[in-house]
């Protein structure tokens, strides 16, 4: 089953496969997170660790945090493609990152300091802020 509003919202929780940009075939997921009247919606889409691990992507250099940058380019350049389509008002990249941040906080502006990724819009463009801690 593709990965869609309708099954999001009929399933709630979506597992499959996807390729990694090693070339790997790996298993995902896909969920949907709605917030309440005046909260934000979410959409998590995740590779487990396991995944990573049966696949060879180093994941973990020492730094405070899970990071993979090739991981980290990849799922920016999802969020990236689907901006296109449909527009968002922050994305998030990294390791549990699901509700960690909202956009109101962030007042438009990357912090200097990062220790995941950002996807923010200005306007019409989406901005990239890679981790760089």
């Amino acid at each position: 089953m593709p990965c869609t509003v309708g099954s999001l919202t009929e399933f709630g929780h979506l597992h499959g496969q996807v390729r990694l940009p090693t070339d790997q075939l790996v298993v995902c997921g896909c969920v949907a997170i709605r917030g309440g009247d005046d909260s934000s919606d979410w959409l998590d889409f995740y590779v487990p660790v396991g995944a990573m691990n049966q696949a060879g992507l180093a994941y973990w250099d020492g730094r405070p945090f899970f990071r993979s940058d090739v991981m980290d380019e990849w799922l920016a350049a999802i969020g990236a493609e689907t901006f296109k389509s449909a527009s968002f008002s922050l994305g998030v990249v990294g390791f549990e990152v699901s509700g960690c941040t909202d956009a109101s906080t962030l007042a438009g502006r990357l912090p200097q300091k990062r220790d995941i990724g950002y996807l923010l819009p200005q306007g019409d463009v989406l901005h990239y802020g890679a981790a760089n801690t």
